[in-house]
């Protein structure tokens, strides 16, 4: 691994537990005043900077009272008002989508909340006397998982859209700590990570989730595209079995694909039924079908669990291929080309 991961990613990976903390902490810090939105919350951002809207809205669940939904482009819903509060997270403070949108949310007069290590982002803020959540430096955008979904959480809490789960959080972390000594480096050599990770190498993922789980099937997708490298595909359930099912019919004809399955007990029963049969189905034409379910107390520790098992197998992936994990080269010539016009 070591040779591999030369900027130390796994580091990061590891360092999940104490990051919930610190996540928790840094939102103190920031001494947002509680309000209420009407409107409901409004998550803007783009990559790993937006996962954690999406991560926060399952784990909330049924305890969210208003919408709390993503905004990932240049512009706000057309239904947006001023009564909703709009949470513009980017971890370099200069996402240009990002930027939009926050101008965007000041010409509608929304409540405005910043989550940042810097850049422009956080100086219009600043001149716009808008509250910032300062975020650590020196990580990969997508390692800052545990900041982007805390930071949602929270301020979901502060203005009234779903319940404060600052003690669940705090649980998730300490039962994290465990998984990280089971599924890391220093793990057994048959934990679920490993194994996982030696299934997947070779083949096209199709990760599935449903539920708390779907938005973490689409991390793992995300996750093994950056880090790996690689192509990978998410969808959710019950909706790949009124369509992606069929497609499954012609795999072997095209190369290696591999399928996985996040489960958790609180999905509906048919839903879980549905995970058992489809994984039956489609088994001959897969190199490899795995069913994983999440582990933890709460919604917000299952989730967790989840997240941190598709960051270790993305990145066993990577070590698996030979490539550092950290560069996205592909993201930077993007940037470059359209930042040149």
């Amino acid at each position: 691994m070591a040779a591999v991961d030369a900027a130390a990613e796994i580091d990061d990976i590891l360092g999940l537990p104490d990051q919930l903390r610190d996540a928790l902490w840094r939102v103190e810090s920031a001494n947002l005043e509680p309000h209420d939105a009407p409107g409901g919350l409004i998550v803007a951002g783009m990559g790993g900077s937006a996962i954690g809207g999406a991560l926060a809205r399952a784990a909330l669940g049924d305890r969210a009272s208003r919408p709390i939904v993503l905004a990932r482009g240049y512009a706000l819903p057309a239904w947006a008002t001023p009564d909703t509060t709009v949470l513009c997270a980017s971890y370099s403070g200069n996402t240009e989508e990002t930027l939009a949108v926050y101008d965007a949310a000041g010409a509608l007069g929304a409540r405005r909340i910043v989550a940042t290590t810097g850049g422009r982002l956080a100086a219009n803020a600043r001149a716009d006397s808008v509250p910032v959540i300062p975020l650590p430096g020196g990580f990969q955008p997508r390692a800052a998982v545990a900041y982007s979904l805390v930071v949602a959480l929270e301020v979901a809490g502060i203005c009234g859209v779903g319940d404060r789960l600052h003690a669940e959080i705090d649980v998730a972390a300490a039962h994290a700590e465990q998984l990280v000594a089971e599924w890391g480096p220093e793990g057994p050599e048959n934990s679920l990570s490993k194994t996982v990770a030696r299934g997947l190498h070779g083949t096209v993922p199709q990760i599935a989730g449903a539920g708390l789980t779907a938005p973490i099937a689409y991390r793992w997708k995300t996750q093994i595209n950056e880090n790996a490298k690689w192509p990978c595909f998410s969808h959710e359930l019950p909706e790949l079995d009124h369509n992606e099912i069929v497609g499954w019919h012609g795999a072997r004809e095209l190369g290696r694909f591999s399928a996985v399955f996040l489960d958790d007990s609180d999905l509906h029963p048919r839903i879980r039924q549905r995970i058992e049969l489809t994984r039956g189905l489609i088994a001959a034409e897969a190199a490899a079908t795995y069913r994983i379910e999440s582990i933890g107390e709460s919604p917000t520790g299952r989730l967790v669990s989840l997240v941190l098992l598709g960051d270790l197998v993305s990145l066993y992936l990577a070590v698996l291929r030979g490539v550092d994990p950290s560069p996205v080269e592909m993201i930077d010539r993007l940037k470059n080309a359209l930042a040149s016009g």
